[in-house]
């Protein structure tokens, strides 16, 4: 067997997998179990209550984390006139029009992380939605990625926005940080995204809303939290 099954192995005996833990502990415990030599990201699965095929039981958004994802972002933009020097003087790492749409068209290039679109631009973005629609990198205006205001929309992106949206198995997946981030940090940026997440909640969706919550390492185990604690 492998160093990654004998650590996976090693770090199964630190869960009890029919438990539900705190949030503290949860947090404790992906810590532990992330063994891998890389800076591994601690990734958190919400699974909803929702339909997602209904549009009323529809949930995303978009939040700053408080301290981030501990992930380096590159940010394309989509824009024309003065929005492009606002763009790159707001740190954008690609700025441009149809050279990118084609560059992603023909090259299959995608070195970039999150896509920024002026109103104006989306007509010819659009043009990209069968490529960038299932990799979840659309411009939407829900997400504040479609907007002139671009220096912002950048400025929130740098800082750590994450977007969260219910994917059709009906979970949210969404980075919280680093196994090098403090505990506490990763507990704040818990507790941000589950406010957010429980504000979102769609008047359609019927029952329990919360349904399970488990956070992991990229080669840890799953952890799983008591739904009814996420907000402790």
């Amino acid at each position: 067997m492998g160093k990654v099954g004998k650590d996976y192995k090693e770090s199964l005996k630190l869960i009890d997998k029919d438990a539900l833990y705190t949030v503290q502990e949860a947090m404790d415990l992906v810590i532990k179990t992330s063994k891998a030599k890389f800076d591994e990201t601690i990734e958190l699965a919400v699974r909803l209550g929702v339909d997602p095929r209904h549009a009323d039981q529809q949930v995303r958004g978009a939040i700053v984390l408080p301290h981030g994802t501990g992930k380096k972002v590159k940010v394309l933009v989509f824009a024309k006139g003065d929005k492009v020097k606002e763009a790159e003087d707001a740190g954008a790492d690609y700025v441009g029009s149809d050279e990118y749409i084609q560059k992603i068209q023909n090259e299959n290039w995608f070195d970039f992380d999150v896509v920024v679109a002026t109103p104006d631009m989306m007509g010819v973005v659009g043009r990209l939605g069968r490529i960038l629609g299932p990799k979840g990198l659309m411009p939407n205006p829900k997400s504040g990625t479609v907007t002139f205001d671009v220096a912002k929309a950048i400025e929130d992106i740098k800082a750590g926005k994450v977007e969260y949206r219910v994917d059709k198995t009906s979970i949210i997946h969404v980075p919280i940080g680093k196994r090098s981030f403090e505990v506490q940090k990763l507990y704040e940026n818990f507790h941000v995204l589950m406010e957010a997440i429980v504000k979102a909640k769609p008047a359609a969706a019927k029952g329990q809303y919360i349904k399970s919550v488990s956070i992991s390492s990229t080669m840890g185990p799953g952890i799983k939290i008591n739904p009814a604690k996420v907000l402790d």
